[in-house]
């Protein structure tokens, strides 16, 4: 399985992001080498389709498929969680339903 997380040095939340993937994939049981990018320029960006930070892609698919359609851009992203809240961190469940 390939985990990855991409992140923009300006963004507060991608060490939040990186706990609770990490703490999912061990609740799990899954043994997942994660793959942290640091996306540094707007040029890296657009070459990773990288939609804001942090972005979490299991096997190559962003965790969130609304939010994966965004423009490249160095800037914090927006989850949307199922109760019509927004977080800067995907949910659990959206990280469950993403390794399953």
């Amino acid at each position: 399985m390939d985990v990855e997380l991409l992140y923009w040095e300006g963004c507060p939340s991608y060490p939040e992001a990186r706990e609770l993937l990490d703490e999912v994939l061990a609740a799990r049981g899954i043994d997942a080498d994660v793959r942290v990018t640091h996306v540094a320029s707007d040029a890296e960006a657009q070459e990773l389709r990288f939609p804001g930070s942090p972005t979490i892609r299991i096997d190559g698919r962003d965790v969130d498929d609304r939010g994966a359609t965004a423009p490249p851009s160095l800037t914090c992203r927006v989850y949307h969680l199922p109760d019509g809240r927004v977080s800067p961190i995907p949910s659990r469940e959206e990280l469950e339903a993403a390794l399953t």
